[in-house]
């Protein structure tokens, strides 16, 4: 054989190649979950869309599969524990492993400590915290089992640095990146990668509907408030949160844990030095 001769096993594979493996995200219905979902399954992944609606989770997997692709939906509710452990199970069933988890799901709540109700501070509890240790707790032991895995958690520039009227979401996407940061140093021996992914606003349909519930007649004077509050000038695109999720979530990042990428347009550094 000769030296530019390879063996069919010795030939290197694609970028970001992700084929064979199962990957789960949550809130993977619509915005970042969605954007995640279809790059994942892109590059071959066998992606398992859960939301809270059945409707938003199947519209992904009907993308994912007019581009060739592999996906599943389920209707799961990530703050009940109960609920993740049936569909991680069901999964496994189905798929007979996971490699990859997306933390993805979450919602939002604005304004400072006084304006923060009870009731706002246990919704976002259940869903950002409670909803990221469901899914932590179901799916890291069969990535112990199965020899290795990756995780990765949607944090915020929030868990970063200090924002305005975000108390009660600021805690909870702090409490993501120091989950990242156990997990990470807990099963690094066992081959499980963590990191996370601290983006600043992202125009998604959340940032859509939140502008005509309080801005109505002002939505597009306000988007352009809160565009230009990143340095870069805009918001970013789920697009683009997917394109570091890919890379965080393959080979390519076999070298990466415990890390907390700043996705924000410089907010972190030219803002917040």
């Amino acid at each position: 054989m000769s030296e530019d001769q390879t063996t069919e096993d010795q030939q290197p594979s694609m970028p970001f190649d992700l084929a064979g493996r199962t990957a789960v995200v949550t809130g993977g219905g619509s915005g970042i979950g969605q954007a995640i979902s279809l790059r994942l399954a892109r590059h071959g992944a066998r992606v398992e869309v859960l939301d809270l609606g059945v409707e938003a989770a199947q519209e992904t997997v009907d993308q994912v599969e007019q581009a060739g692709g592999v996906g599943h939906a389920t209707a799961c509710d990530v703050a009940e524990q109960g609920a993740v452990d049936a569909t991680v199970a069901e999964i496994l069933d189905r798929r007979g492993r996971i490699d990859i988890l997306v933390n993805n799901a979450g919602v939002a709540a604005v304004g400072t400590v006084e304006e923060t109700t009870v009731e706002d501070l246990d919704r976002v509890y259940r869903v950002n915290i409670k909803g990221v240790y469901n899914g932590l707790h179901a799916v890291v032991p069969h990535m112990v089992e199965a020899g290795g895995g990756v995780v990765l958690n949607m944090a915020s520039v929030a868990s970063l640095v200090a924002i305005k009227d975000r108390f009660a979401y600021a805690m909870s996407k702090g409490a993501v990146l120091t989950m990242t940061y156990s997990i990470a140093i807990d099963y690094v021996s066992q081959n499980i990668r963590c990191n996370c992914i601290c983006p600043a606003r992202i125009h998604t349909p959340f940032v859509d509907g939140y502008l005509r519930d309080n801005y109505p007649g002002r939505e597009a004077e306000m988007f352009e408030k809160l565009s230009q509050y990143q340095p870069i000038g805009r918001m970013g695109k789920p697009e683009e949160v997917a394109t570091l999720a890919l890379f965080l979530c393959s080979d390519e990042a076999a070298f990466i844990t415990g890390a907390a990428y700043p996705l924000d347009g410089g907010v972190t550094t030219l803002i917040h030095p």
